[in-house]
């Protein structure tokens, strides 16, 4: 099992969390966390794209001239796709992008992103994110003080009400459920602190 050592919201060494091999040290899978991105990203999408076909158009409702014995082609409305300001043939049409995603896969793919920001060094486990009162001014200073030069993903479980509103206005800064962890947001944030209360059910949902 990896060991890391507890932080408290200075910055100083609380104790140490042991954490699971099977959830934390994983093999890079670099297939799978693509497979994982592109489902979550499928299931984004709005595909509220749209386009008029023929019986969408106004008007045309007349056939613009007889069938016969007039020299021209023959056609039974003006709004045809033939015709300028007619329907489109094949459109994009409103649809769900989304598609089914094994919940194992997915899982697969955290459990391989969490081992190499761990292996890494940036995994952080603060003792909690017990806050006072809702301040940006404490987040930034919490991430002064463990050391962190990018971008943060804070992890509790659950995300308090405090912490949510002092992290929000930061950029560059994200609160997050434990149970809810997508894979765009632990591969786009630089380090991931966690609490320990969060690590434990981390190592939980994720046991394969």
């Amino acid at each position: 099992m990896a060991t890391l050592p507890i932080l408290t919201l200075q910055g100083k060494p609380a104790g140490d969390l042991e954490l699971p091999d099977a959830v934390f040290a994983t093999p890079l899978n670099g297939v799978l966390i693509q497979e994982a991105v592109l489902a979550y990203r499928a299931a984004g999408r709005a595909g509220t794209h749209a386009t008029k076909n023929r019986s969408d158009v106004r008007g045309g409702g007349k056939k613009p001239w007889r069938q016969k014995k007039t020299g021209r082609s023959r056609h039974g409305s003006i709004r045809s796709p033939i015709w300028k300001g007619g329907g489109t043939v094949f459109g994009p049409q409103p649809r769900d992008y989304s598609y089914a995603f094994p919940r194992r896969k997915r899982q697969g793919a955290l459990r391989s992103v969490l081992s190499m920001k761990l292996k890494e060094g940036k995994l952080i486990v603060v003792k909690s994110f017990d806050l006072e009162a809702p301040k940006t001014k404490s987040v930034v200073e919490l991430i002064g003080k463990l050391g962190i030069a990018g971008s943060a993903l804070l992890v509790d479980e659950p995300v308090s009400r405090p912490l949510e509103l002092s992290a929000r206005n930061l950029p560059g800064v994200k609160t997050s459920r434990s149970t809810a962890l997508s894979i765009i947001d632990v591969l786009h944030y630089d380090t991931i602190v966690l609490s320990a209360a969060a690590a434990g059910r981390v190592a939980e949902v994720l046991q394969p």
